[in-house]
């Protein structure tokens, strides 16, 4: 990646100058199987950039999970940046949103009480786990048979994760959106950056939605050039499979001996449920520190795989575990 950045072009993707920016662009398009894609700073900046293009004239709602990053990471943007009333829902299955859940949350009226939903945000994958193909399928063949039609946006930060996992593929997990997200950033490891994909005429909506929020950039290829080694040697090179083992193996650890999970492993992640484990959150996150083992306490203990993962600092999880479990940190 080091070695794509030397030797990229330095063009202004303001003027649509830069030959590196157009290539990455038209093959993250080709993948998905759509028109056209534009590059961002970030997944935040993305969703609110994809999200921002797809709301015109308020008033307006967004229907998404309760837990999805959208509602609860981004800093309040749907808000604030979009004036988007956010409606949470709580999956009623415990793992994603199906399309009776969508229903019982949209507001398809519109009178004048009513705000009504103009985009529906999903995201795959959600605390590491998958949303199926088939209900993906459901709520957009639903949303695209409103008048007008509700406008679909994945917040696909991971979800090549799902891909790497065998879900389904990029093209057919993107049938389903209008619009999508994609990380680069995250489990195929480019320095920074994602891309919003969509129709042609979105995607021009979404370059000045970029530019009012200061996501314009100039010399861009630095960004590009090591995102597309990032996409052909992680994502297709097939080293994503690896982190996902090493995210079952450890939760396999950590439930036999005696701890509980707060959602299931299906891709990467491993988000640990302390309290019900019986522990206290703050011994355990200063424990993890000691073992040189970094966690997230936004929800449970979240352990994220990456595919430079060393099998020592995967041991080093593994003491972790073991010493947390039959010696400290009980509440």
């Amino acid at each position: 990646m080091l070695g794509a950045i030397v030797d990229t072009s330095l063009g202004d993707d303001e003027f649509h100058e830069d030959s590196t920016t157009h290539s990455l662009q038209a093959y993250v398009a080709g993948l998905v199987g759509h028109e056209a894609s534009l590059l961002v700073l970030s997944g935040t900046m993305g969703n609110q950039v994809a999200i921002r293009a797809a709301l015109r004239s308020p008033p307006y709602s967004l229907v998404a999970d309760n837990r999805a990053h959208v509602a609860t990471y981004g800093a309040g943007g749907m808000s604030t940046i979009c004036g988007a009333v956010i409606k949470p829902v709580m999956p009623s299955n415990g793992h994603h949103l199906t399309l009776d859940d969508v229903q019982r949350h949209s507001t398809t009226t519109e009178t004048m009480y009513d705000y009504p939903t103009r985009v529906i945000s999903l995201e795959n994958t959600l605390l590491g786990t998958i949303m199926p193909l088939a209900d993906a399928r459901a709520i957009s063949q639903w949303a695209r048979s409103q008048t007008p039609p509700i406008h679909m946006h994945l917040d696909g930060a991971r979800v090549w994760e799902a891909v790497a996992a065998g879900a389904f593929t990029l093209r057919e997990i993107a049938q389903c959106f209008d619009s999508m997200q994609l990380c680069l950033a995250k489990g195929i490891g480019a320095p920074l950056g994602s891309v919003v994909v969509g129709s042609s005429r979105f995607i021009e909506r979404a370059r000045w939605s970029r530019h009012f929020m200061g996501g314009g950039m100039r010399a861009s290829g630095i960004i590009a050039a090591p995102a597309r080694v990032a996409i052909d040697n992680v994502f297709l090179g097939g080293k994503l499979k690896r982190p996902q083992e090493m995210a079952r193996r450890a939760s396999a650890l950590w439930e036999q001996l005696g701890g509980k999970l707060l959602v299931p492993t299906e891709t990467n992640m491993v988000v640990l449920n302390l309290e019900a484990s019986g522990l206290a959150p703050l011994e355990f996150h200063v424990m993890a520190r000691k073992f040189g083992v970094k966690t997230m306490d936004l929800v449970g203990a979240r352990i994220v795989f990456h595919y430079q993962v060393s099998e020592d600092s995967f041991q080093r999880l593994c003491d972790l575990f073991e010493a947390i479990m039959t010696q400290g940190s009980r509440v």
